[in-house]
């Protein structure tokens, strides 16, 4: 974008009718404006979700262990990535859950343009932060690693200025979920056919073997409906699977997800239904020989290619792994974040970890800049 466009742009945003609410500042964290909590918000009249045409660049959320809170980068070509904050969190994760800590974030654009933040309340330094006594919340001999009972939801209809709510599984669906062991990895997708937003995560009893359900959410993204349902069936019941995420292409719905089976890495399902009939594909689909998780699909605007990212969490210092695809059979290894011979760039950051990749419009991009300049 012309210097000149971008500062249209800018002002323009700035005119925007932003939702309005009695703002609430977030907690603060160290260096940079932060996001907004609001207690409500509304939508600006007759807005929709844009057109392919107007999305001109990505927004990239992810976390860092180091501050177990959020992160946004953009990008104009979807090869470059720049923190918006200089590398400092937007959201911190203190204040947010029971834990004081967020991982996981996913952040998508729903049919009525607003945006849904989805993300898993755990901290897992919450001990050596002084934020806990114990390892663990919960007895890590009955609850198993990284146990926890909630998700976060968040609402914006200008990426600013947002909503929040604890969702506590336990508390919503105790029939079901009473003694559950782990709410994780939360990703959020319209479901059409029932026009509803449909959120799914990892979940498991217990210490017990990690599996993938999905639920609904109110209009408002505050709760789940409806007790998780479990979304997708390993061949293996003693083999755990973690992170999924689901793309729309065409009629048919590709589910990637993390595989703890041998060997380890991600696997590639399909069904031409969103929640159920997914077909087992045996293949490791990720190029990597170090462990890798939180799969996420983003298109390329104005392309038939979609980016299949992921965490190479096993890489010390960790970095994300990129591979291109055009028809979810064959994969490029685009390699990572500044490795050599990797067009995938991130100029002032590193170690970001399981985050997502949204498309914008310019419009959206200058009011990110001009909020955090």
């Amino acid at each position: 974008m012309k210097r000149r466009e971008m500062t249209m742009a800018i002002a323009a945003a700035l005119m925007m009718p932003f939702a309005r609410a009695q703002v609430t500042p977030a907690t603060s964290a160290p260096g940079g404006k932060q996001l907004r909590i609001v207690p409500t918000i509304a939508p600006v009249a007759g807005t929709i979700a844009p057109a392919e045409q107007d999305m001109q660049a990505y927004l990239f959320v992810y976390f860092k262990d180091e501050t177990h809170a959020i992160h946004f980068a953009t990008s104009v070509d979807g090869y470059t990535f720049t923190d918006i904050n200089d590398g400092q969190p937007v959201l911190p994760g203190k204040g947010l859950g029971e834990q004081q800590g967020v991982r996981d974030p996913h952040l998508m654009r729903g049919p009525d343009n607003a945006f849904y933040l989805s993300m898993t309340d755990l901290h897992i330094f919450a001990r050596d932060a002084g934020l806990r006594s114990t390892e663990w919340e919960r007895p890590g001999e009955d609850y198993g690693w990284g146990n926890n009972r909630a998700l976060i939801l968040m609402k914006s209809y200008d990426l600013v200025h947002w909503t929040h709510a604890l969702v506590r599984i336990d508390q919503l669906f105790p029939a079901e979920y009473a003694d559950v062991g782990a709410a994780w990895a939360p990703q959020t997708i319209f479901d059409a056919e029932q026009n509803k937003l449909m959120v799914y995560f990892t979940t498991r009893h217990k210490g017990g073997q990690n599996y993938m359900v999905y639920s609904y959410a109110n209009a408002a993204y505050t709760t789940l409906e409806s007790a998780p349902k479990q979304l997708f069936h390993y061949p293996d019941k003693d083999k755990s699977t973690i992170d999924g995420d689901i793309t729309k292409v065409g009629n048919q719905y590709h589910l990637f997800y993390v595989a703890h089976d041998n060997p380890n890495g991600l696997r590639h399902a399909v069904s031409d239904r969103i929640n159920t009939g997914y077909q087992f594909d045996p293949r490791k689909i990720d190029p990597e020989s170090v462990a890798c998780e939180a799969p996420m699909v983003w298109r390329r605007i104005g392309s038939k290619n979609y980016v299949l990212m992921y965490d190479v969490f096993g890489l010390k210092p960790n970095n994300m792994g990129f591979s291109e695809t055009a028809d979810f059979v064959n994969f490029t290894n685009l390699g990572r974040f500044n490795d050599a011979g990797s067009r995938m760039r991130a100029t002032n950051f590193s170690g970001p970890k399981h985050g997502s990749v949204m498309h914008i419009t310019a419009g959206e991009l200058a009011r990110l800049k001009a909020w955090f300049a």
